[in-house]
């Protein structure tokens, strides 16, 4: 990357006093380690004050492993926060999008992120969006490299983990930038801690949750559809869907669950011409909000008093519409 994109950047924050770092809710791996980077970078950069907030949970082991490893950088948000005069900058997420804090109309100064294009984007002094990209993170490390600041062993730790997460160690939605960013990360890392980090114990009743998760997953074709119930963090639809790709045979996986007040979607695709994120547009799109890559999608619908199995199961029905399959003709189930 040119030192272009670096020197919009900071213009874009030249004078603020105050920057706001603000992260998709319920931040994976690569959010915050895009996040912790910009923080680090602003912080050589310029004076004043930096602050990484997000909304939701941090809920999955290895995402907790992860800010406590990096001491805890990041802070839930809070109404005090969006107080101006601020300079809000998001990253690994767009204004407007269904997993954004920044819902409202506002003010948006920085927006670095690797998904789709959201045209409210559009209205931020600075934004750099590349869907060509496999993870912000590989932004990120080439802001970093610009700049030519020094890198601490946590923080290239943490895009490290950003990037081989989001890209499943390259070998998801991964281009040239991907690559050459693992690359220059790996000798910087801390091998041990990316170690525990990845293998982060987790509680008993996430056993029961892989269990109960096999029981209600449906086979239909190439396909399966799972339905979680009631999870205790919205991430694990996710990270469930992540496991069931790997079944032998399996070219498409929606896992759908319920967390407070949203029925979560996680969609995951091994088919060579993607479409998760189209797939996800049609069947969620109506009822919340949708969007992502060409293997890996996720939307959001909020319950409003509604019954979460009945919403999953118009959900489901929804899918196999979409792939013109006869429910009673292929279903069968994995145990």
């Amino acid at each position: 990357m040119t030192t272009d994109r670096l020197d919009a950047l900071l213009e874009v924050i030249d004078h603020a006093e105050r920057v706001l770092l603000l992260t998709h809710n319920d931040p994976d791996p690569d959010a915050i380690g895009s996040a912790v980077a910009l923080r680090h970078l602003l912080l050589n950069q310029k004076n004043g004050e930096v602050k990484i907030a997000y909304r939701g949970i941090i809920g999955r082991a290895e995402n907790k492993a992860l800010v406590r490893y990096l001491g805890y950088p990041l802070q839930r948000l809070s109404r005090a926060d969006l107080a101006p005069p601020v300079a809000i900058a998001l990253v690994d997420t767009q204004p407007g999008a269904g997993n954004s804090p920044i819902r409202q109309s506002r003010d948006v100064s920085i927006v670095i992120d690797h998904h789709p294009w959201h045209p409210d984007s559009a209205k931020a002094r600075h934004a750099d969006v590349r869907p060509d990209v496999g993870s912000t993170s590989t932004i990120l490390t080439e802001y970093l490299q610009a700049a030519g600041v020094n890198l601490p062993v946590s923080i290239a730790t943490a895009l490290f983990y950003g990037i081989k997460s989001d890209t499943m160690g390259l070998g998801r939605s991964a281009g040239k930038a991907d690559v050459e960013a693992y690359a220059f990360l790996v000798p910087r890392i801390d091998s041990q801690a990316l170690f525990e980090i990845e293998r982060a114990q987790v509680p008993a009743d996430y056993f029961k949750s892989l269990v109960d998760t096999l029981r209600a997953t449906r086979i239909y074709r190439d396909v399966i559809i799972a339905y979680l119930g009631w999870m205790k963090y919205p991430d694990l639809a996710a990270e469930i869907a992540d496991w069931l790709l790997r079944l032998k045979g399996i070219q498409w996986v929606i896992c759908l669950g319920a967390h407070k007040d949203y029925l979560y979607a996680a969609i995951r695709s091994r088919h060579q011409r993607g479409g998760a994120g189209s797939l996800a547009r049609a069947v969620i799109g109506g009822l919340g909000t949708a969007g992502g890559h060409g293997s890996m999608a996720g939307g959001q619908v909020p319950l409003n008093g509604r019954d979460p199995d009945a919403l999953a199961a118009q959900i489901d029905a929804a899918v196999l519409a979409y792939f013109d399959i006869d429910p009673e003709e292929t279903r069968r189930s994995l145990l």
